[in-house]
């Protein structure tokens, strides 16, 4: 019996190890989409010398004020069923970590509404509510093309305007065309610029030093002044009481400040010194002359060995006081009335020492 049962349990393992074998390792997802969006290609007639224009990861589009501009959105079915897309414009803006999102369309009122879009050309985010595009998303049209069927395996190509207002201010206006279909939202960026004077400025606000050791950080706002989009370069110095400091050197930060947007950013700092008083500057740096700095002061002290330090101080100083108590205490001691000291013999005691007269000038 025994070696009956063995043999059954060995069984059960080898069919779990055969089910597990034949598992996919990389399953296919369940809710894999089955479509993309993204800038079509002009075509091949239009580009000088001929052949097809390369991918764009984005849309980008410069007019004067008063004017019409037109592009098209290729949307691809990859799945065995037919898909209806609704397309809308989108303002872009900053999130408060730096991420480029857009704004939720005008009848949206749960989830799905709003996300942030990648740098790539497609990308899909979390849900959330916000304010409606009442910017250059709002001049984004699709006509009677909002709402587009798309057969099996097959490829659409849907154009759009935009159409600029006769007041826009000249510089960038972030937008995005977004297309959505069953919940799901697929952002493509749109760079538009206005013409007219542009420029470059931002202001470096709010920095701080946080954290201790290598896990010290400098944090900070970034604030764009001007009206054209910034890709800006950090750089941090530190100058301490008790010498150099080392920094931060100069580079690139993985963010894109939009126009009037502000970001809360932070940026690691493993040079922060054990002990020292320091003067942290950070300094941005954009194209288009863009500069600007911040400054903060923090001490810095190793509190923990700053403890055990003060405890043993504290119980050195215990110990002392007590110590010069106990010598005190045994110096101060008086003797017995009758002159004998505890343990002496009586016929130990010495002749008593005449008793001392005070100094009047009379005779004894």
């Amino acid at each position: 019996m025994p070696v009956l049962h063995t043999l059954k349990r060995a069984g059960v393992l080898l069919l779990a190890a055969a089910a597990l074998y034949a598992t996919p390792a990389h399953p296919a997802a369940a809710d894999e989409p089955g479509w993309t969006a993204e800038p079509a290609a002009g075509a091949e007639s239009a580009r000088p010398g001929g052949g097809p224009y390369p991918t764009r990861p984005y849309f980008y589009m410069a007019g004067s004020p008063g004017t019409v501009l037109e592009d098209r959105l290729a949307l691809s079915n990859t799945s065995d069923q037919e898909r209806t897309v609704t397309l809308r414009g989108a303002d872009a803006y900053n999130t408060a970590d730096g991420a480029f999102a857009v704004r939720p369309g005008p009848n949206a009122t749960g989830p799905g509404s709003e996300g942030p879009v990648s740098e790539g050309p497609v990308s899909k985010g979390p849900a959330a509510k916000g304010p409606v595009s009442t910017g250059a998303g709002a001049w984004i049209s699709f006509g009677a093309g909002a709402t587009v069927k798309i057969p099996p395996r097959t490829r659409a190509v849907v154009p759009f305007t935009v159409t600029v207002p006769p007041a826009s201010p000249p510089g960038d206006h972030p937008a995005a065309v977004v297309a959505t279909e069953a919940g799901r939202e697929v952002g493509v960026r749109v760079h538009l610029r206005v013409s007219g004077p542009t420029l470059a400025a931002l202001t470096v606000e709010d920095v701080a030093v946080r954290g201790e050791g290598a896990a010290a950080v400098v944090a900070y706002t970034l604030v764009n002044r001007g009206n054209v989009a910034l890709a800006p370069e950090l750089e941090i110095r530190a100058e301490g009481r008790f010498g150099d400091v080392p920094g931060r050197g100069s580079r690139a930060l993985p963010v894109e400040l939009l126009p009037g947007q502000r970001v809360e950013l932070t940026e690691p700092w493993p040079g922060a010194p054990v002990l020292d008083r320091v003067r942290v500057t950070v300094t941005v740096t954009a194209p288009g002359g863009a500069r600007a700095t911040g400054t903060a002061s923090a001490w810095f002290v190793p509190w923990r060995a700053a403890g055990w330090t003060g405890l043993g101080l504290l119980a050195l100083g215990g110990t002392t006081s007590a110590a010069l108590f106990l010598v005190r205490g045994r110096r101060t001691r008086p003797r017995p009335a009758d002159g004998v000291t505890r343990g002496e013999a009586p016929e130990e005691r010495g002749p008593r020492p005449a008793p001392e007269h005070e100094l009047t000038g009379a005779s004894r």
